[in-house]
């Protein structure tokens, strides 16, 4: 067996994405050698990351002091630092970024959290932040609320790439999927190339576990029980055939032979929360070529010690009868489906607010320090 279980990985046409990004990994190359060594090529962020990074270490205090010693407000000083971030962060993978053709090589940056039910602040922001990082290979991550999902497809329209984020459920992934579809008929209609425009779709999986086994814990029968760590996959699984169906039609067709590129699935949230569970689970079972795969490094020096590959490469195509299986076991052991996608829904968008709150805390004592 192979020791560059990474490369392994990527061969398998999996990209490897690190879902983290600080000043502190740029300045140190540790992000390069992630890229040299670990494959990895492509960074998520959030609020969640930005106000972790800021919050530990010196990489920040020189231009938090030049942001004091001009009197910058608040909002406008954290869009600096972040910008900044993704800047660099874009530069170091613009090489990996030719290379794919523009796939690969990527920065994502999310638009305000706060806007996450505003249509009309959500496209401005998004516009802003694409000519504020002033970089091809930026992603300007957006949220799959309702609200969300006409500001995708508006923002698409203007020939902006997206990175749609907190998709928990394949009902919202195929809205997701059609407003990408949208977005791309539009911006064929005003001009641009869709073949610079490209897209993923952030599905989110531990987050899906950790909720349902919750709920099947507090039913408690032995069915139930033994449905514990497999909703998340089955989840991510019948996504993928959703995907797979979409992507073969002929709306799909039309824009492809525009030049446009498939929206790929992204799994998202792959650390996996419960220690009983294995390390790489959200790996190992998620396995299909043309997809993205966003780890935390935890993750990803886990798969790289340990990691396996099913034979063939493939761990996705096909399954989707058999999840469709687990999930209505689970519907079946008395778990609301609906209710829970629309929990982690609210939940995902609350984290990011109580981040985004951190992050704009952590900076103004930095500011106020400064002074």
């Amino acid at each position: 067996m192979s020791t560059d279980r990474l490369g392994d990985l990527a061969g398998a046409g999996v990209s490897i994405w690190l879902d983290d990004l600080s000043r502190e990994r740029l300045r140190s190359g540790n992000l390069q050698s992630l890229i040299t060594d670990k494959h990895v090529v492509g960074v998520t962020t959030n609020p969640t990351i930005f106000a972790g990074a800021l919050s530990h270490g010196e990489a920040y205090d020189e231009q938090v002091r030049e942001l004091a010693a001009r009197g910058a407000a608040l909002e406008d000083a954290v869009r600096e630092i972040t910008v900044s971030d993704v800047q660099q962060g874009c530069d170091v993978f613009r090489s990996t970024w030719e290379a794919t053709g523009g796939v690969d090589g990527r920065v994502s940056l999310e638009v305000s959290p706060l806007l996450a039910r505003d249509t009309d602040a959500t496209v401005a922001e998004a516009l802003d932040l694409w000519k504020a990082v002033d970089r091809p290979n930026l992603y300007v991550k957006i949220p799959a609320t309702e609200a969300g999902l006409p500001a995708i497809a508006r923002t698409l329209a203007e020939g902006v790439s997206v990175n749609v984020t907190l998709i928990f459920s394949v009902e919202r992934y195929r809205a997701v999927m059609d407003a990408y579809l949208d977005g791309l008929e539009q911006a064929a209609a005003n001009g641009h190339n869709l073949a610079g425009i490209t897209s993923v779709a952030s599905f989110f999986v531990s987050r899906v576990d950790t909720e349902i086994d919750k709920r099947l814990e507090k039913i408690g029968t032995e069915e139930a029980l033994a449905l514990r760590g497999k909703a998340g996959v089955a989840n991510s699984r019948l996504a993928y055939a959703a995907y797979q169906e979409v992507f073969a039609g002929e709306r799909w067709a039309a824009l492809a032979a525009k030049g446009a590129k498939v929206q790929r699935p992204l799994w998202a949230s792959t650390g996996v929360k419960n220690p009983d569970y294995s390390d790489t689970l959200y790996v190992t079972e998620l396995v299909v070529a043309d997809t993205v795969n966003t780890m935390p490094e935890k993750t990803m020096l886990a798969f790289a010690d340990h990691g396996e590959l099913v034979a063939g490469g493939d761990a996705v195509t096909g399954t989707g009868p058999a999840a469709r299986e687990v999930f209505d076991a689970v519907a079946a052991a008395g778990v609301d489906l609906t209710d829970v996608f629309l929990v982690l829904e609210d939940e995902g968008v609350d984290k990011f607010e109580k981040s985004w709150a951190e992050l704009l805390d952590s900076v103004k004592g930095q500011l106020d320090a400064a002074k």
